[in-house]
C-alpha cells in the first residue's frame, strides 16, 4: 500500500455558492431521512473518553474525507511521550503474561460481542475518519469479529507446551513452552483503521504482550474506540496504550522501544521499519504495498467474474492492500467481460452519508487523489482507451473520484507497474494461461492474486503458479482473508511474516525448549572412556536411524 502516514487533511469544501457537477456516469446515493452528522457523532464527550490515556503533550487533529471538515482535536505525542507509554506497558506486561491464557481468550470473546452489538458506533466513525461506505466499513467489523472468535478459541491450543522427542529416547524430556515477547509495537495505517490496528494486536495480547500502538491520527478515533471496548472486556488499561503524531516522528520512536514490531503501510516505509528492527535485533512483521492481478480464464462464468471484480477493484474505493489493480482477461470472452463489467461499474453509486446504499465512497486524503488522477491523465494522454470512470467528483466531496476502467495500458506508463491505492484498474488480454501467469508475476510484489474459471483443478493449478501470499479462486480477496485458520501475507516486496492462523500468534512469542536429562548424562559413563563412549553412541545413532527415530 501506500505509505501509511499518507493522509493529508483535505481541503474543506466550498460555502455557498454553486458548483458545476462534472461531466461522469456514476450516480449519487440518496441519502436516508434523519441520517447522523459528524456532529451527531464525534462529540466532545467522545473524544475526551477515548483519548483519556493517550499520552500525548502536544496537540494535533483529524478531519474527514467526506468534507475536509476537522473532526476532532486529539493529543500529539513527543518522543518522550512514547518513551513513557512504552514504560507504562512494560510494568503492566508481566501480570497480563502470567494471567491464565484461557483468562486472556475470554476477554477476545467478550470484546467479539461487543464489536457484534456496538458495530453501528465504529461503523460511523470508520466511515467519517476513512470516507467509505457503510457496507465496506462493515467488512472491517467481519473481519474483528472472525480475527476475535478465532484466536479467543484456538490461542489454548497455539500456545500449550508441546512435548518433542529429545536427544536420547526415554532418557531426554524435551518440552516447548511460548514465551511473550514483552511489550508488542504496532504502526497501523490508515486504510483499514478497525481491522489492522486491533485485527492485528489481538493476538498479541492473547499471548500476554502488552501493545504500544500508533494509528494513523486522521483514523485515531476507530482504534482508540477498539481500545476502549477492549478494556470493557476485560483487557487491563496499561497493557493498551495508544500514541499519536506524525508517522516520521513517532514511527521510529515505536520502532527503538518495542520488543517486536508489526507494521503495515508503504513498502517504502516498511524498509526504514525493517532496517530499524534489524539494527535492535528484534522481530518484525511488515505487510506492504501490491500490484494485485485476477485473471479471467476462458472458461469463466464472465457474469460473476464482472460482478467479483467490482468488489475486487472497488472496495474501499481500492484504498486496499489486497485491491485487484491489473485485469488479465482471455480474448475470447474479454469483450464481453469488459462490457458487463463496465456496466456495473458505470452503475455504481457513490455516497457520503453514515447509512447503507452506496456502492463506494471517498478517497482518504489528497494524495491519494493526486497519485488516482496523475495515473488516469497520463496513461490517457500515452494512448489508453477510459472505458468507464476517469472522473473526479467534487459535487459529491473534495476527494470523490469515479470507480475507472482503462484499456490499451502499456509499459511505461505509471499504472501500469506502480501501486495506484485507488479506484483504478487496467484490462490486459492475453491468448495463452503461461502467458497470464508470467505477466501477473512480472512485478515486485506479490501480496494477492485471484482466478476465474468453472474448472475448480486447473484453478488451483494456475493458484499455485502465482507468485503471491494469497490466491484466491472465484474470488478478489475475501475468501483467503477471511480464512483466518491460514496465513495472509505477502511473498518478494509485499512483506515480511504473516497474520491469522499459527504465524499470525506465535509470531508474537519466543520459542523456549526445556530439555530435562534423566539417569545418565550426555557423556562418558559406566567407566566408559572416551574412545568406548564415542563408538556406544555411533551404534546408537544407527540403531535410531534403522527405527526411525526423528
Amino acid at each position: 500500500m501506500t505509505d501509511s502516514q499518507a493522509p493529508q487533511p483535505t481541503p474543506a469544501a466550498p460555502a455557498g455558492g454553486t458548483s458545476t457537477a462534472p461531466v461522469g456516469t456514476n450516480p449519487v446515493a440518496t441519502a436516508p431521512a434523519g441520517v447522523r452528522t459528524a456532529a451527531d457523532v464525534v462529540t466532545p464527550d467522545l473524544v475526551a473518553r477515548l483519548t483519556r490515556d493517550v499520552v500525548g503533550s502536544g496537540r494535533t487533529a483529524n478531519h474527514t474525507p467526506f468534507t475536509g471538515q476537522k473532526l476532532a482535536d486529539l493529543p500529539e505525542s513527543t518522543p518522550e511521550d512514547v518513551a513513557t507509554a512504552f514504560e507504562r506497558a512494560r510494568a503492566a506486561q508481566p501480570a497480563w503474561a502470567a494471567t491464565p491464557v484461557r483468562a486472556r481468550a475470554a476477554v477476545l470473546l467478550r470484546f467479539h460481542d461487543l464489536v457484534l452489538s456496538r458495530q453501528a458506533e465504529v461503523l460511523d466513525l470508520i466511515q467519517l475518519e476513512t470516507g467509505k461506505a457503510r457496507l465496506h466499513a462493515h467488512e472491517e467489523v467481519q473481519a474483528v469479529a472472525v480475527v476475535a472468535r478465532h484466536f479467543g478459541h484456538r490461542a489454548a491450543a497455539y500456545l500449550k507446551p508441546k512435548r518433542h522427542a529429545g536427544a536420547v529416547p526415554t532418557l531426554t524430556k524435551v518440552t516447548e513452552l511460548r514465551q511473550p515477547r514483552g511489550v508488542v509495537g504496532q504502526i497501523a495505517p490508515w486504510n483499514y483503521p478497525l481491522e489492522l490496528s486491533v485485527g492485528d494486536a489481538l493476538p498479541a495480547f492473547v499471548s500476554g504482550n502488552a501493545v504500544v500502538m500508533k494509528p494513523d491520527t486522521e483514523t485515531a478515533l476507530t482504534a482508540l474506540w477498539s481500545r476502549d471496548l477492549l478494556i470493557e472486556a476485560g483487557l487491563p488499561a496499561e497493557v493498551f496504550q495508544v500514541v499519536l503524531g506524525d508517522g516520521p516522528v513517532v514511527g521510529p520512536e515505536v520502532v527503538k522501544h518495542a520488543d517486536y514490531v508489526s507494521f503495515t503501510g508503504s513498502t517504502r516505509t516498511g524498509r526504514e521499519v525493517a532496517q530499524g528492527a534489524a539494527a535492535r535485533l528484534v522481530g518484525v512483521t511488515l505487510e506492504l504495498g501490491g500490484k494485485n492481478a485476477m485473471l479471467v480464464l476462458k472458461d469463466a462464468d464472465v457474469e460473476k467474474a464482472a460482478a467479483g471484480a467490482v468488489r475486487a477493484c472497488f472496495s474501499s474505493a481500492g484504498q486496499l492492500c489486497m485491491s485487484i489493480e491489473r485485469l488479465y482477461v482471455h480474448e475470447s470472452v474479454a469483450d464481453d467481460f469488459v462490457a458487463r463489467f463496465a456496466a456495473r461499474t458505470k452503475a455504481m453509486r457513490l455516497g457520503s452519508s453514515l447509512a447503507y446504499g452506496a456502492d463506494m465512497g471517498s478517497l482518504v486524503g489528497e494524495r491519494q487523489l493526486e497519485a488516482v488522477t496523475r495515473h488516469v491523465t497520463e496513461a490517457v494522454e500515452k494512448g489508453a482507451k477510459l472505458v468507464a470512470g476517469g472522473v473526479a467528483r467534487p459535487d459529491i466531496g473534495p476527494l470523490f473520484y469515479e470507480p475507472t476502467i482503462l484499456d490499451g495500458v502499456e509499459a511505461p506508463m505509471a499504472v501500469c507497474n506502480e501501486e495506484t491505492f485507488g479506484p483504478v484498474v487496467s484490462i490486459y488480454r492475453f491468448t495463452d494461461e503461461d502467458e497470464a501467469v508470467a505477466l501477473a508475476n512480472a512485478t515486485p510484489y506479490g501480496l494477492n492474486s485471484s482466478v476465474w474459471t468453472r474448472d475448480s483443478k486447473r484453478g488451483h493449478q494456475v493458484a499455485a503458479r502465482l507468485r503471491t501470499g494469497t490466491v484466491n479462486i472465484n474470488e478478489g480477496y475475501a475468501s483467503a482473508y477471511g480464512s483466518v485458520q491460514s496465513p495472509m501475507g505477502g511473498m518478494k516486496d509485499s512483506g515480511l511474516g504473516r497474520r491469522h492462523g499459527s504465524e499470525g500468534i506465535l509470531k508474537y512469542t519466543e520459542a523456549q525448549t526445556i530439555a530435562q536429562q534423566r539417569l545418565i548424562p550426555i557423556a562418558p559413563s559406566f567407566g566408559m572412556d572416551d574412545e568406548k563412549y564415542a563408538a556406544f553412541m555411533t551404534r546408537s545413532l544407527k540403531a535410531m536411524k534403522a527405527f526411525r527415530l526423528r
